[in-house]
């Protein structure tokens, strides 16, 4: 069995159907809740999930055990435990692994979303067979500015470039949300009233969000399968880069 560690960070941001397509893939989850509990490290898990939430990547004055999450994520990649970190969790990532993360200077990013694969998706195993423009959820306020040394970009969008990124061999941060269900993203609108108006109108009703969760689930779903296929070995991981001698 395929255990995953999966890093719930907020109670209002929960594996939901996430959860559902890691276990119909074969996985075995083990929910921790770094904000109630000490993380007790790597140990008998193969893969991290770590998800998002309403604070900050850099907030570890007021979230101590933020500190705590960065350096089970900078572990992991170190050891080459695969990663997937989505919103939170991967501005969490790369920030772990110096690259910087800041309020997002174009506003709010809310609701439904399209990214564009960029050229090195089209190569990598789990990006690969996503079509050039999948649907998205979205809703953050901060970004990831700048990614760290080495990691490879992608998927951009025109507001927020950095939508996902690869460190490592088999760690992958996704700004987007693809775990959530309808219900998730109205009770997000309702507690982040602020962030809610930066949505396009009609893009946060039910109706608009059940369809939209039904497209994200065609693209995302078999994504989620292959990160397990991933873990288990059964999919290779990007090998990396070898180094150019100097042309003379």
């Amino acid at each position: 069995m395929t255990r995953i560690l999966v890093l719930q960070l907020a109670e209002m941001d929960p594996p939901a159907r996430l959860a559902e397509w890691l276990a119909d893939a074969g996985a075995d989850l083990h929910i921790a809740h770094p904000y109630r509990e000490p993380l007790d490290g790597l140990d008998g898990f193969d893969a991290v999930v770590c998800l998002g939430g309403g604070m900050g990547a850099n907030d570890v004055i007021e979230h101590p055990w933020l500190a705590d999450v960065r350096q089970l994520l900078a572990s992991s990649v170190t050891k080459g435990v695969p990663v997937l970190a989505i919103c939170l969790g991967a501005q969490l990532l790369a920030v772990a692994l110096g690259g910087q993360v800041e309020v997002g200077a174009a506003g709010p990013e809310v609701g439904p979303g399209l990214i564009a694969k960029r050229d090195v998706g089209w190569t990598d195993p789990l990006f690969a067979d996503l079509p050039l423009m999948p649907d998205v959820v979205q809703f953050h306020h901060d970004a990831v500015v700048r990614l760290p040394v080495g990691a490879d970009l992608l998927a951009s969008s025109t507001r927020y470039p950095n939508q996902a990124f690869r460190v490592g061999r088999t760690g992958y941060g996704l700004q987007f949300h693809i775990e959530t269900t309808t219900d998730t993203v109205l009770a997000w609108a309702e507690s982040d009233t602020e962030g809610a108006e930066h949505a396009r109108p009609g893009d946060l009703t039910r109706e608009r969000l059940d369809e939209l969760h039904a497209d994200v689930e065609e693209v995302w779903r078999p994504f989620t399968e292959r990160f397990v296929r991933l873990v288990r070995g059964e999919l290779a991981p990007v090998e990396p880069a070898r180094p150019q001698l100097p042309m003379i």
